[in-house]
């Protein structure tokens, strides 16, 4: 919620769904061809440019997407790291949300602007 304030997108609504490496696996294999667990994989209602807050036209529309955390991932990263769970899941929060505001790391640069 603060986040999404912080990004001038607090009017709009998301998603966020807690899931374990089964279902990351999958929509990982369906939507990326990648078949293996995940920490977070973002699906944005609306196509932006990077930076840019979605025009919706209706109420309906004022849905930024939903974000999947691999929370099972994240934990087991977390145990191999030591960091701390909380703090992960947090940046790792955040990460989803900006590949819903339409940024991505494609490039060097662009993984610096996330």
């Amino acid at each position: 919620c603060a986040l999404r304030a912080a990004l001038g997108a607090a009017r709009f609504d998301v998603g966020l769904v807690c899931a374990g490496n089964a279902l990351m696996q999958r929509l990982n294999g369906a939507y990326r061809r990648c078949p293996e667990p995940t920490d977070v994989l973002s699906f944005p209602f609306h196509q932006v440019a990077a930076g840019e807050l979605p025009r919706p036209r209706c109420r309906d529309e004022y849905n930024l997407g939903d974000i999947f955390l691999g929370v099972e991932y994240i934990h087991q990263q977390c145990r191999e790291t030591g960091e701390r769970f909380d703090d992960v899941l947090t940046v790792t929060a955040a990460h989803g949300l900006c590949h819903l505001l339409g940024y991505r790391h494609d490039t060097r640069a662009e993984w610096e602007q996330v």
